[in-house]
């Protein structure tokens, strides 16, 4: 990540005629919202002096207390490659703040900051790198996003089958500009599905980038008129999309989770952060997996995650250890999806870890097997969880863990449960086509 001053960024804005700068911050869903100002306000907005009303953001605050302040956060700088209407726009993530000078407790980015601080005051830092897949749709005359895929491609296909490939590029130069370093990018399992890959950070960037990477991808898919989603599960019988999280802890520069000691090269602090992301993964499945569509993804029978286990050898089950070691040793979480919150996703990621680390908890043992093709039977004589299957069963984990109330605070959890608990009784009382369609006729 870049480091800037005050008077860096002045200078950059003045010298690449930057006109307009957005103030970026996101609500309790992880989604984006803005304040956009000219290049006149830009230094006062660098000495936190841009106010803005919280009262309208999802999970903020009341009418009563709506006055809230926007903290820049200098490092975030980064102009857009593309022009607006010609104007040069630039962009600052910023921490939301309370009039007295404190931070919003409300604000999913310091949340993730204060388990940071937590991580710290242990020693570690914690590294992070999701995978995020998406789908490309066509879009309607009337500019409305179908279900019709660009492409009949598959996992790894190559144009003209991938006609994808195209955006995908211009994805992948857009955020080279803005200062990513993409990995890898391919065709995904199903028709119209992508991923691009991007390097690991230090997971307050990391989750910086994730909320600018889907906001990049969404504005260039629409260049190429096409409509980038990262819903869960768009389109049933096909594979969803999730956010396989990878993660690792250092500890005076070296990595926290390797020991060469140790058959599978895994440190006690390895073992006990799987043991940890395994006793608390139901309860945070709420975050790491947020949608009534969520659910529709964690099935049996496709690629996504069902079952609560662990290997170091096979990619069926829920927490997998890839297989570099060294300072390259991390665990991978692979039931998120792309749809959450990021901040929060990696500050429970990160809690349940460490919680796991301070208790001493050890794991279950490692499942090596293919989970996919056990039996039911199996699953239950090696004592194999699963997952909520629904987001009614996720809010229950939510609320009968205690753990969550703790690492979120009180206003996140609040807010958070009750919309969920909205979202669920929306979903509910709805009557949908497969209900008319299977009944309509025959009752």
């Amino acid at each position: 990540m870049q480091k800037y001053t005050k008077e860096e960024i002045l200078k950059i804005a003045e010298k690449q005629d930057v006109k307009f700068v957005r103030l970026q911050f996101t609500d309790i869903h992880g989604q984006p919202k803005n304040v956009a100002i000219t290049v006149r306000q830009l230094e006062k907005a660098l000495n936190n002096e841009c106010m803005f009303d919280g009262s309208s953001i999802e999970g903020f605050v009341r009418i009563e207390e709506s006055d809230m302040y926007l903290r820049p956060d200098y490092n975030t700088f980064v102009i857009f490659p593309w022009s607006e209407s010609g104007a040069r726009t630039a962009r600052l993530i910023c921490d939301v703040y309370n009039p007295d000078g404190t931070p919003f407790e409300g604000d999913p980015r310091y949340v993730l900051k204060k388990e940071i601080e937590h991580a710290a005051r242990l020693g570690y830092t914690f590294n992070v790198g999701p995978e995020c897949e998406f789908y490309l749709f066509h879009i309607d005359e009337d500019g409305n996003p179908t279900t019709i895929t660009n492409d009949k491609g598959g996992y790894f296909d190559l144009a003209p089958i991938d006609r994808g490939e195209a955006c995908r590029r211009d994805i992948c130069l857009t955020l080279e500009k803005m200062g990513f370093e993409i990995e890898a990018s391919h065709h995904e399992v199903a028709a119209g599905q992508h991923e691009i890959g991007f390097k690991y950070d230090e997971v307050l960037a990391a989750a910086d980038n994730t909320i600018t990477f889907r906001f990049v991808v969404k504005t260039i898919a629409l260049r190429h008129n096409l409509h980038a989603t990262f819903m869960p599960k768009p389109i049933f019988g096909a594979s969803g999309s999730g956010m396989h999280t990878n993660m690792s802890l250092f500890k005076n520069g070296k990595n926290a989770f390797y020991d060469e000691s140790d058959e599978l090269g895994l440190s006690q602090d390895a073992y006990h952060f799987i043991a940890g992301l395994i006793d608390h993964v139901k309860s945070m499945s709420i975050i790491t997996n947020p949608l009534v569509n969520s659910y529709k993804r964690l099935v049996p029978g496709y690629e996504a995650p069902v079952y609560i286990a662990w290997s170091a050898h096979n990619r069926s089950p829920l927490i997998r250890v890839p297989a570099s070691r060294g300072a390259a040793t991390r665990l991978e979480l692979r039931n998120a999806d792309p749809a959450c919150n990021p901040y929060l996703e990696m500050a429970v990621c990160l809690a349940a870890g460490l919680d796991g680390i301070e208790r001493g908890l050890t794991p279950p043992p490692a499942i090596d097997s293919n989970i996919y093709a056990m039996t039911r039977r199996d699953l239950e004589n090696t004592n194999i969880e699963t997952l909520p299957a629904s987001l009614q069963e996720a809010i229950r984990a939510f609320k009968g863990d205690p753990f969550m109330m703790r690492t979120l605070g009180d206003h996140v959890y609040k807010k958070y449960l009750h919309a969920k608990q909205h979202e669920w009784d929306e979903y509910r009382m709805r009557v949908s086509q497969w209900e008319l369609d299977s009944y309509l006729k025959k009752y």
